[in-house]
């Protein structure tokens, strides 16, 4: 796993520019969401959270649909499924790799947001503890769907229409989360949000780990 996690990373260093694109394409769209709310800083605050989360909802599906791109060239996923090596560590190799360049564009965004939304908060590192876990939420799934639709010409489209309906849980665990972090939490769920959300993730990096070597091979 750690050899598919060391070739990952250095694909995703060597096509950097996309992620620079990608993080335009979320700062734009939470630029976007500001303007349709309007001027009120009391509401943009309020919704500052899920507004966040749905920017990088709708930037990580053009990271996930383009994650299988090269190992679709000259069919190199082929070659990488006759290694002798577990397919599962394969896909951990690559969802930690998605999971990576998710968190990071979480956190590129969270500026982005504080300077849209006048969303600041003292709480930064639990904002980015709930970032990190909310990817890895998104990652998941989205590395297995991903494998899915890699062959498939409308595979961008296809994507968010398979992904959106499974991640719900731990999208709205994450919103919660953020929000609670970014407007205060006098009852103190905070901690419930995040084990909800964690156990979300448990589930869904274990049951994409063992259907993984199925995907790929039918």
């Amino acid at each position: 796993m750690i050899g598919a996690l060391r070739k990952e990373l250095l694909l995703q260093w060597r096509t950097r520019t996309q992620f620079m694109a990608v993080f335009i394409f979320g700062a734009t769209a939470l630029l976007l969401f500001s303007f349709g709310v309007g001027p009120n800083a009391e509401i943009l605050r309020q919704f500052s959270a899920g507004f966040l989360w749905l920017g990088l909802l709708l930037s990580s599906t053009l990271t996930l649909a383009e994650s299988f791109h090269s190992e679709m060239e000259n069919r190199a996923l082929e070659g990488l499924l006759l290694l002798p090596a577990d397919p599962r560590a394969l896909y951990y190799g690559k969802a930690l790799a998605n999971w990576i360049q998710l968190t990071l564009l979480g956190w590129a965004l969270v500026p982005v947001m504080v300077v849209l939304y006048d969303a600041g908060t003292n709480r930064l590192p639990s904002l980015l503890l709930i970032i990190a876990l909310g990817a890895a939420g998104l990652s998941a799934p989205g590395t297995l769907y991903g494998a899915m639709t890699a062959q498939i010409r409308a595979k961008q489209t296809l994507l968010p229409l398979l992904l959106f309906p499974l991640i719900v849980p731990a999208l709205l665990s994450s919103v919660k989360a953020t929000s609670l972090v970014i407007l205060g939490d006098p009852m103190h769920a905070l901690g419930s949000w995040l084990m909800l959300l964690g156990a979300f993730d448990a589930i869904y990096w274990a049951l994409c780990g063992l259907l993984y070597g199925r995907v790929v091979e039918d």
